[in-house]
C-alpha cells in the first residue's frame, strides 16, 4: 500500500478524506484510488463538519422526514438532521424530528427494511446518504428500494461521488473527482490495470479495506 494522502474539503478543512493511490477492486469495478472516511464517519468533529457543509446543499429543501443512510454513515447522518433543522427544513413526522435507518442487506445483495422500520419510510420524504457513488449501482438499488416502500425522495448526498447524478437525481457530494487528479474507475473486464498485469492492493469497500 503506498502512502495515504489526506484532502481537506474546500469549504470546510475540517472534514477531510485519505487517498491511497494503487490497484484496488471494489464489488462493481476496479480504482486506481482507494477514498478512506473510516475517520470522518467515526470522529465526531469531522463527521459534524461533513454534515455542515451536506446540510447547506439542502437548506432550499421543504421536507425530509427520514434520512436513509448507508456505508456506515449513521454519526454523519444524526449531525445532517440535526443541521437541516437548524437550517428550516421542515419534517411532516409527528413529533417533527427526522428518522434516520439504514437498510438491511440479504444473502442476495438485495436491500429491504423489516416491518418494525417500513412506518420510518413509507409516504414519508427522504434523503439517501452514502459514502460513496462510484459507478452507481448501489445508489440505483437504494433508490429502487426506497420507491418500494413507499417512500418519497428528495435528494442524494455523498461524501465521495464519481457520478453527477443517478436516477435522475443530482448527487450532492462533499467530494468528486475534481478533488482527486487522474482518479480513474474501470470496468473489472476492462481494467487497463489487470491487462498491464499490476496486481490489486485490496479488496475495498465503504467500511474499509483488505490487503491482497
Amino acid at each position: 500500500m503506498k502512502q495515504i494522502v489526506k484532502i481537506p474539503s474546500r469549504e470546510n478543512p475540517d472534514a477531510s478524506i485519505r487517498v491511497i493511490p494503487g490497484h484496488f477492486a471494489t464489488n462493481h469495478s476496479h480504482i486506481n484510488y482507494y477514498v478512506d472516511m473510516t475517520i470522518m464517519k467515526s470522529r465526531q468533529s469531522e463527521a459534524h463538519a461533513a454534515a455542515e457543509v451536506l446540510a447547506s446543499r439542502f437548506a432550499a429543501t421543504h421536507y425530509i422526514d427520514t434520512i436513509i443512510t448507508m456505508d456506515g454513515c449513521e454519526v454523519i447522518a444524526a449531525y445532517l438532521a440535526e443541521d437541516l433543522t437548524k437550517a428550516g427544513v421542515l419534517s411532516l413526522n409527528q413529533h417533527k424530528s427526522m428518522y434516520i435507518v439504514s437498510p438491511e442487506v440479504n444473502q442476495g445483495g438485495q436491500l429491504l427494511f423489516r416491518d418494525n422500520l417500513q412506518n420510518m419510510v413509507r409516504d414519508r420524504h427522504c434523503l439517501l446518504l452514502v459514502a460513496t457513488a462510484t459507478t452507481g449501482h448501489t445508489v440505483e438499488r437504494a433508490i429502487e428500494c426506497v420507491n418500494y416502500y413507499g417512500g418519497m425522495m428528495e435528494g442524494i448526498a455523498a461524501i465521495f461521488s464519481a457520478q453527477k447524478e443517478i436516477g435522475g437525481y443530482p448527487i450532492h457530494s462533499l467530494f468528486s473527482e475534481e478533488d482527486l487528479a487522474g482518479y480513474r474507475t474501470y470496468d473489472f473486464t476492462e481494467c487497463p490495470l489487470c491487462k498491464r498485469d499490476i496486481r490489486i492492493d485490496a479488496i475495498v469497500n465503504a467500511y474499509g479495506y483488505s490487503k491482497l
